[in-house]
């Protein structure tokens, strides 16, 4: 099931690679929408807006590990575009013992300062129970998202992105059969609805740990692989690390964004609880074609296939172009629909806010998904400091716009920011590409 992105045609070759990865990332967002689904209409508004305020949380402790993993990934890539393998099994080695201990440490902290999160977050009293004894259970399955997402990595790195997907579906079906079971039948409430999720995580996050073992051998590790290296080490930290920040930096502001949207109360944290799953379900395959293009781009720069990574920019543009515009289109004219998926017929306020902000959102798509394209090019060819500085500009204008706004012309200001942010980094890194890279690749030579 591995595939060298080095060769054949360059459009087919990326989308049947980032389709595996489009199809497992909507089961990711499935396990999400099914809580939210299930929350949502069996126990009520303030459930839902726990739930809600707790994915954003758990989005942004995920991304820190992603990021980590996916830094990590681009270094397997390029060693395996070299056909370097000892290098390859080594810095596997040091790049787990480095992410599985920062997950430990990440654990602690969120368990020692869950109190610390309540008040950051804005949680309304009213709802503060509940949410910390969702994130309770919640926070148990950091371990499990750390396996899924590092194995997950490593696999796409060498063109694997089928045996991710087949776990997921397994774990995705147990999700939604205990979140049944134990929110509807056992009557266990919002800790029910995390206790299914922990549970489908495992599986997923072992299952593909198992298979990467077992069925890869250029992932196995021997003894004389298992060393210190500290010219890998360093190659390894600087990706990981900056795409790390990258990752937690886009979700802190995101985290942000939630604080001030909880200070306008449960109905306005309920109507965004939804329109969010509903927006990362719109988008997420352009993201995932923004990764499946960044290993085609690793691969190919390892490879030293420098026009291959030029025209391949070129149609991925244009697929990029066609599908946002199509989502765009489609979340405007549904948005109403999409949201009674998640929000009773009578909650007209928490309906009315929702449509809102996925028709104001939802009609820039294009804008994110040229996003993706950027941050997975820059990673791909040793300039992760760029995907960090455009995710900076991206949600530092966000962020700024919206608490500017916010007290004058409130939610719509927070729900505008947010494409102005996109379409603003887009032209900064268009402009770097044309200052900086793009002769790189015209002359077939990159330079640093």
């Amino acid at each position: 099931m591995n595939q060298d992105l080095t060769r054949g045609n360059i459009t087919k070759t990326i989308l049947l690679f980032a389709l595996p990865m489009m199809a497992g990332n909507l089961l990711q967002q499935f396990y999400n929408i099914t809580d939210t689904f299930i929350v949502g209409k069996f126990l009520g508004k303030d459930a839902l807006a726990a739930v809600g305020s707790a994915y954003t949380l758990m989005t942004f402790l995920t991304s820190i590990l992603l990021g980590l993993s996916m830094g990590n990934g681009v270094f397997v890539s390029i060693c395996f575009g070299k056909k370097e393998e000892g290098r390859l099994k080594t810095g596997t080695f040091l790049s787990f013992v480095l992410i599985a201990a920062i997950t430990a440490i990440m654990n602690i902290f969120v368990f020692a300062g869950m109190d610390f999160l309540l008040v950051f977050l804005n949680i309304p009293q009213e709802i503060r129970d509940m949410m910390r004894d969702y994130l309770w259970i919640i926070f148990w399955g950091l371990a499990a998202i750390f396996l899924y997402n590092y194995f997950t990595a490593l696999l796409r790195s060498i063109g694997n992105s089928v045996a991710p997907l087949l776990f997921l579906i397994v774990s995705t079906l147990v999700n939604i059969g205990l979140d049944l079971l134990f929110v509807i039948t056992f009557e266990m409430g919002a800790g029910g609805a995390a206790l299914a999720t922990v549970i489908a995580q495992y599986i997923s996050g072992i299952g593909v740990a198992l298979y990467t073992l077992l069925k890869c051998p250029v992932f196995r590790i021997s003894r004389e692989h298992m060393r210190w290296d500290s010219g890998i080490l360093k190659e390894i930290s600087q990706l990981s690390v900056l795409t790390c920040l990258q990752q937690s930096v886009m979700n802190f502001g995101i985290l942000m964004v939630q604080g001030l949207v909880n200070s306008f109360g449960t109905a306005v944290m309920a109507a965004f609880a939804a329109a969010v799953k509903i927006d990362s379900f719109a988008y997420m395959p352009v993201q995932d074609f923004g990764n499946a293009f960044s290993t085609f781009t690793a691969q190919n720069y390892g490879a030293g296939e420098y026009g291959r990574i030029r025209e391949g920019i070129k149609k991925a543009l244009i697929t990029v172009t066609i599908f946002c515009l199509a989502i765009s289109l489609l979340v405007w004219i549904f948005a109403k629909e999409l949201m009674l998926i998640f929000v009773q017929p009578h909650e007209t306020e928490v309906l009315a806010v929702g449509i809102q902000y996925l028709r104001v959102e939802g009609s820039f798509y294009i804008g994110i998904g040229f996003l993706f394209l950027l941050y997975g090019f820059y990673r791909a060819i040793k300039r992760p400091g760029m995907s960090l500085v455009l995710t900076v500009i991206s949600l530092g204008t966000r962020v700024v716009l919206a608490y500017a706004t916010a007290g004058t012309i409130g939610v719509t200001g927070i729900w505008m920011a947010i494409p102005i942010g996109w379409i603003l980094a887009d032209v900064v890194g268009y402009v770097y590409y044309q200052k900086s890279c793009r002769r790189m690749f015209d002359c077939g030579n990159i330079c640093f």
